[in-house]
């Protein structure tokens, strides 16, 4: 899997009332490590950068949810945050998948294969008889 496709950027957007709920979540994600976390384009927003190997949008939304903070969920969002968690869960448990051996030493593998069956470029003759020639 590529690095890179670990780390998100996403946004938060938090309903209006109260009013200041976007700010007490910045200053309660600010203090998390391995995470980033900035003003929104809007009052009631944060843009948030984290990787999948440390957070999911879920866990922080929950965890966000259980402190009381509410969400501004259309149904759009819904859909939009539903693939985001599912997509997250299945790249954070393919992190913990090892890669099939073949992947990693395919060129050992053939090798390997490769002198086990006979091919052209098999001599019969032994080498001491090769060198007296």
């Amino acid at each position: 899997m590529n690095p890179f496709e670990l780390h998100k950027q996403r946004v938060l957007v938090f309903t209006d009332e109260p009013a200041d709920q976007a700010e007490q979540a910045f200053l309660l994600l600010s203090g998390l490590k391995n995470f980033e976390v900035e003003r929104g384009a809007t009052p009631q927003s944060l843009l948030i950068r984290y990787s999948v190997a440390h957070y999911s949008l879920e866990g922080l939304q929950k965890a966000l949810q259980k402190e009381g903070f509410r969400f501004d969920f259309s149904l759009f969002e819904r859909i939009k945050h539903t693939l985001i968690h599912y997509c997250e869960d299945v790249q954070y448990h393919n992190l913990k998948t090892p890669e099939p051996r073949t992947k990693n030493n395919s060129q050992e593998v053939f090798v390997k294969a490769y002198e086990q069956h006979p091919h052209g470029d098999h001599v019969d003759i032994p080498p001491e008889a090769r060198e007296a020639k």
